[in-house]
């Protein structure tokens, strides 16, 4: 029996050294190093949460921000419910290039795909380049919601994956069940959807072990990761 009641993807979006590594790092661990080294094509990482009597199994990949991976990042857009869209509150021009971020998505993700935009390093209060103000003005531009973290001082980051896998499970499992609901007024049992539905079904393979060949890079993930 898999020990989750539904399984999620997220993607970690943005430019290259803005922290999403150590975002992931952070939720994932619990930790935090300052010697990150940049990601090398795309990455990933588990956690499972609980929301309302539910485990979640959250799928979190970890993208490249460097140009040369750029290429290989729509590939792994389907079957994403989640994304956070992050910048460097320290680098202005993270911040600017969250636009084209967000365009790209725009083609490549799900229609109705939950985004969070995400200021990251608010520690580093000296260094400040992008105001909160300028974040929630983007954020509200986008039509998405706004934090800023700090994967150093453990500030925000919690919420951050909490709020967006809250409002993926509004979106997809309580809505789904709630029409499941409705449906049994009149529909068989034999016609009702599962209880358990799963997301990410294109993950969550039968094989020992699934294969992900990406122009020249291979992934391996093993099933005892995603079942």
């Amino acid at each position: 029996m898999p020990d989750h009641d539904f399984l999620i993807k997220l993607l970690l979006i943005g430019d290259s050294n803005v922290g999403k590594s150590c975002l992931l790092l952070r939720f994932c661990d619990e930790a935090w190093t300052p010697s990150m080294t940049a990601t090398i094509g795309i990455d990933f990482k588990i956690r499972t949460i609980e929301l309302h009597g539910k485990r979640i199994k959250l799928q979190i990949w970890d993208t490249a921000g460097r140009e040369r991976f750029r290429s290989i990042i729509p590939q792994f857009y389907p079957g994403t419910l989640g994304i956070l869209l992050v910048y460097d509150v320290t680098d202005a021009q993270s911040f600017n290039n969250i636009r084209a971020w967000h365009t790209t998505i725009e083609q490549h993700a799900s229609k109705g795909v939950n985004k969070i935009l995400i200021g990251n390093k608010s520690d580093r209060t000296d260094k400040k380049a992008v105001t909160e103000d300028q974040g929630r003005e983007l954020a509200a531009e986008l039509g998405i919601k706004f934090l800023e973290t700090s994967a150093k001082a453990n500030g925000g980051v919690d919420e951050a994956f909490l709020t967006l896998a809250r409002d993926i499970k509004a979106r997809l499992i309580d809505s789904q069940a709630d029409a499941a609901g409705a449906a049994g007024a009149t529909d068989p049992p034999s016609r009702m959807p599962s209880p358990t539905p799963t997301f990410n079904s294109r993950y969550h393979t039968r094989d020992d072990v699934a294969v992900f060949k990406v122009e020249n890079q291979l992934f391996r993930i093993n099933r005892t990761l995603l079942d």
